[in-house]
């Protein structure tokens, strides 16, 4: 006689948690969804899950000196101009010549 539904779910629980199963969820932005399509696509994988657990074991097979660079999120980098630089410089100048006594002074 077949399962009824409610005993495969009931049997798919017990299984879960004798096996200590954790549900992760992650809501990714479109560039994130298309670049693990295309790993997906590139490697001939179906199941996203799949997909992403292949690659969460193979990067910690890698180990801490060769996987951190690859998980070192992008910084900008940000440069001020001379132009900028000269004009804030001049502006702070002012303003502690409009109110002297706010500014640090170096021990002699």
């Amino acid at each position: 006689m077949a399962k009824t539904a409610q005993e495969r779910s009931a049997k798919t629980a017990r299984k879960r948690v004798a096996n200590a199963e954790e549900e992760l969820r992650l809501r990714v932005r479109p560039g994130t969804r298309q670049a693990l399509a295309d790993l997906m696509e590139w490697s001939g994988i179906t199941e996203q899950g799949e997909a992403m657990t292949l690659m969460i074991h193979h990067l910690h097979a890698l180990g801490a000196a060769r996987c951190q660079p690859l998980l070192t999120p992008p910084r900008h980098e940000i440069e001020i101009s001379q132009n900028v630089a000269r004009e804030f410089r001049n502006k702070s100048l002012l303003a502690i010549q409009k109110d002297p006594g706010d500014e640090i002074i170096e021990p002699a």
